[in-house]
């Protein structure tokens, strides 16, 4: 199946080079280019990409806007975004989280990454780095967010196991490092993270991420994962 890719950044020139490599790879393609959020949004309206390579800082209507305008878009459901930031330096991580981004990618990224994070994102999986959880973490640590509600009701319903899933995919670690802390196997690691998102009604694993530090079920530590992996 060929993925189909919509490009939302102020750069034509990093557009142009995003296209190429796109549009030279079997499994994708380039449905449209946008040069702020707006275009981003309509383009997506009238395309319906697989996937939207979301840049942060646009002129008119940036990044974070036209994501949470995607996300809660009832007729945008089977669209996800892909966000490419610095990490270090970009603030608003977090908030691009609460908006609906399902992955994080660095401009810094080689291509073969690139590519690795278009199909993951495609594949209804979320793609957060070590570097992004960890600023993530300190957002909250510095302006938390109340629990969502009807979110707290529902905590109760998650066994201890599941608990303990969510708050290692908190730390940013995959399912093949949750089974290895867990003793179990990465197929049941993934399970209890799929049933956990169910109970708590998130969209994606990004979004359980974001409830696990809003509701408590999660505090910070010093640890995160050791590689960059498809959670």
């Amino acid at each position: 199946m060929t993925i189909r890719v919509l490009l939302a950044d102020d750069q034509a020139l990093l557009r142009g080079t995003f296209r190429m490599l796109f549009d030279s790879t079997d499994d994708m393609e380039t449905v449209g280019e946008a040069s702020n959020g707006q275009e981003a949004l309509e383009l997506a309206r009238a395309e319906r990409p697989d996937v939207v390579l979301m840049d942060i800082r646009m002129p008119e209507m940036d990044g974070l806007d036209a994501t949470r305008h995607i996300s809660e878009s009832a007729d945008l459901a089977g669209v996800k975004v892909l966000v490419l930031t610095t990490f270090e330096d970009d603030e608003h991580v977090a908030e691009a989280l609460r908006a609906g981004a399902s992955g994080f990618l660095g401009k810094g990224a080689r291509p073969e990454e690139l590519l690795d994070a278009v199909r993951t994102v495609a594949s209804g999986e979320a793609l957060l780095s070590p570097s992004a959880t960890r600023s993530l973490i300190g957002r909250f640590l510095a302006q938390p967010d109340p629990c969502p509600a009807g979110v707290h009701e529902r905590l109760g319903c998650l066994t201890p196991r599941e608990r303990d899933v969510v708050g290692l995919a908190a730390l940013g670690l995959s399912n093949e490092e949750i089974a290895e802390r867990l003793f179990v196997s990465p197929l049941t690691a993934k399970t209890h993270v799929n049933r956990a998102m169910t109970k708590l009604a998130a969209r994606d694993r990004a979004q359980l991420v974001v409830i696990a530090y809003q509701c408590g079920l999660v505090s910070p530590a010093a640890e995160s994962g050791s590689s960059q992996a498809p959670l």
